[in-house]
């Protein structure tokens, strides 16, 4: 972690691997931290976003392999992706679409992303759900495909066509996006 505050590296220095009293904009020390070895940078300057943008270029700059920038407005994202951050989260946002989603579809108990165009859920079956996997033709109907399904405890990897989703079973669906909104549709109506 590094930060300008000594009074933040102090009380965060006894639970991160390495700490240090720097400017996260000043290129020179953050090659001199060896910034460029690391695997990940992630910067999360709250909201000074000039500041976010000058610490992402230098990360980059030095040879940080992966950049995680953290902002709160979409149009703060669209810039330090266009400034070379390979990943950016809007943390609030994020998890206000997430719990939206959740409430639409209280059967859908979990769901992320699989890179920009795939996705994975876990639903808890109910009774549109139930019946053989080769029955319910979810590849056929909504184009995605169950991985595992959990019952009571006991994990069934890459169940087969024959396998039978009752009531309460945990079922993991993967599929693309569009897959995935067409199976939470299904579910919510």
């Amino acid at each position: 972690m590094v930060d300008r505050s000594e009074e933040a590296i102090e009380v965060i220095m006894h639970r991160v691997t390495h700490a240090a009293i720097v400017d996260a904009t000043d290129e020179e020390a953050l090659r001199k931290l060896g910034c460029g070895n690391f695997d990940a940078v992630v910067v999360a300057i709250g909201d000074n976003l000039e500041a976010n943008i000058l610490a992402t270029v230098a990360a980059k700059s030095v040879g940080a392999r992966h950049v995680v920038s953290k902002v709160a407005s979409a149009l703060a994202a669209r810039v330090l992706a266009k400034v070379g951050a390979d990943e950016v989260v809007r943390p609030e946002h994020d998890m206000g679409v997430r719990v939206a989603k959740q409430l639409a579809t209280p059967s859908i108990l979990d769901a992320f992303e699989l890179g920009p165009e795939h996705g994975v859920i876990e639903i808890e079956v109910r009774p549109p759900l139930v019946g053989t996997l080769e029955s319910l033709r979810l590849r056929n109907r909504f184009g995605v495909q169950a991985i595992a399904v959990n019952r009571g405890g006991k994990l069934e990897v890459g169940p087969s066509g024959d396998f039978e989703l009752r009531p309460a079973d945990k079922v993991v669906l993967i599929g693309n996006n569009v897959a995935i909104e067409r199976i939470r549709d299904f579910l919510s109506e």
